[in-house]
């Protein structure tokens, strides 16, 4: 590989969202070198988008006990319960932090930070900014911190000793490959929403980093969780990023109803339109299999200033033609968040020496089957401050990229892993549909070095390659991901699905107990 340029690091953090800022941005004011790379600009991140909020404990009314429980139920049992602990734990100190920084929360009457709630809380713990823009406020306050990002600039590599670990990143920009020399690598890179024709997040979410991952040696798991966010704005033969209405809508009191203005919810869980993302997603494909229909409704009539409490979601329906204080909102489930990940701890290490994950990259067992509202910001912000902080741990080991070679790796185009993906492993899955997913991807032929979009095809190659493997492994329903052809939780399937990658490039999976997969 030709290699134009060099640079060298101390931390070298791959990606612009709330989870790599707060980490360059620990481990800037614990005197390391850091480089930041973003594929795009500025606020081309997941983190841009986020709408929700932010959930942290509230002093007096709430309990950090209260908030472990409803992650915990969230999580249909593969949750972390130390992990839920910690993270959980960091939230108001997270916040603190982010407030220092400039971050402004919308306040109530009271003059205090108000609350909302979202699907699974048991109370109203959800801070905002903005109304309905909580993750824009998240990353303009980041942004203007002034750290060193390179923009335009998209990791190809890392690069590994088999006995000293990360020696640096191969990189490519515009000025062509190049190299960052640093013993220290922390991926932050988002999601893989890309992998499905429709979905809530940024084009640039092409499961970089859980491919950067297992080509480096880590280990990933419950990566099969794909949690689809049920309540979409659906256009008929939209597809790519579709804009997302905030469960917070629902929390100030509108109703899913079908298309013949009946609940969706009703009788399905306790919670009803707040239960859990994953069992109101599923309530809402099997009234659209039942009605052999696309779409229900979201009635949000009857929220008063909506226009004010969310100006964002109000921008989007009445771009679509739709008046959201007058009319229902056409919705629909589309992918949306990523529970699973690169296996880290609560302070983002990974099984390779120097190489951290932090965000929802990371699988740090604090969703489990199935992420808890506004617990994304949360965890971006706990751990990866803390991640930032633990890379100073290797501040002063040399390093040293040796090897510039990229291996010829298997590719798709994205709309074929798109198309694949949504037919085969969507909201339902079954043995027939991933059978006929895994034979295609297996097949794809192996390419050699590219531009951008070669890269990003090949990570959600592989990726989809990963998801296809768990969720063919995991003959049960839970959480997020549900078998028509196994309808049934399974005590003995309560572990978690890890994978890697062997030295022939070939995925393999192993099925471990949680305390074993850390």
């Amino acid at each position: 590989m030709p290699i134009s340029w060099e640079a060298e690091a101390d931390l070298i953090v791959v990606g612009g969202g709330v989870a790599g800022l707060t980490a360059a941005r620990a481990a800037s004011l614990r005197g390391l070198r850091v480089l930041t790379l973003s594929k795009g600009g500025p606020t081309d991140t997941s983190t841009q988008y986020a709408q929700g909020g932010i959930a942290v404990v509230a002093p007096k009314r709430d309990s950090v006990a209260s908030h472990v429980k409803d992650t915990m139920e969230a999580g249909a049992g593969l949750c972390d319960l130390a992990a839920v602990e910690s993270i959980v734990s960091g939230g108001q100190d997270a916040i603190a932090s982010l407030t220092d920084l400039g971050a402004v929360f919308d306040l109530g009457r009271d003059g205090k930070v108000s609350r909302t709630r979202e699907g699974g809380h048991s109370t109203r713990r959800i801070i905002h900014a903005g109304g309905d823009a909580t993750g824009a406020e998240v990353q303009r306050a980041l942004n203007a911190a002034g750290l060193p990002v390179l923009f335009g600039a998209a990791a190809a590599r890392i690069v590994t000793d088999p006995m000293s670990g990360v020696q640096g990143v191969i990189v490519l920009s515009d000025k062509g490959y190049g190299v960052v020399h640093a013993p220290s690598v922390l991926l932050a890179t988002g999601g893989l929403g890309q992998l499905y024709a429709c979905s809530t997040n940024p084009p640039g979410a092409t499961a970089d980093g859980v491919a950067l991952a297992l080509d480096a040696g880590a280990t990933v798991a419950d990566i099969e969780f794909v949690q689809f966010h049920p309540t979409v704005l659906f256009a008929s033969g939209g597809v790519g990023r579709r804009p997302l209405i905030s469960e917070a809508v629902r929390g100030e009191g509108a109703k899913l109803v079908d298309t013949e203005g009946n609940s969706v919810t009703a009788g399905v869980h306790p919670r009803g339109d707040l239960a859990p993302r994953d069992v109101v997603s599923k309530a809402i494909a099997a009234r659209l299999r039942g009605l052999d229909t696309d779409h229900v409704f979201l009635d949000a009539r009857s929220i008063d200033g909506f226009a004010q409490r969310f100006p964002t979601i109000t921008a989007s329906c009445l771009a679509a033609g739709i008046d959201p204080t007058t009319q229902l909102i056409p919705v629909a489930p589309a992918a949306h968040y990523q529970c699973g990940g690169v296996v880290t701890d609560v302070n983002g290490h990974t099984g390779v020496p120097g190489l951290y994950a932090a965000g929802e990259v990371a699988r740090t067992g604090l969703h489990g089957a199935n992420r808890l509202a506004s617990n994304s910001l949360l965890e971006g912000l706990v751990v990866g401050e803390r991640a930032g902080i633990a890379a100073a741990e290797r501040k002063g080991i040399t390093a040293q990229v040796r090897d510039s070679v990229l291996w010829a790796t298997a590719r798709l185009p994205r709309a074929q892993v798109q198309q694949l993906m949504t037919d085969n492993a969507g909201v339902v899955r079954d043995n027939a549909g991933l059978t006929n997913a895994y034979s295609q991807l297996v097949a794809a032929p192996k390419w050699g070095s590219g531009d951008v979009t070669a890269l990003e095809d090949s990570a959600l190659t592989v990726t989809a390659n990963a998801l296809v493997l768990a969720a063919s492994a995991r003959l049960e329903s839970r959480g997020c991901h549900t078998r028509s052809d196994y309808p049934e939780t399974s005590d003995v399937q309560r572990h978690s699905i890890s994978i890697r990658m062997d030295e022939g490039g070939e995925l393999r999976i192993s099925q471990q107990t949680l305390e074993k997969v850390r």
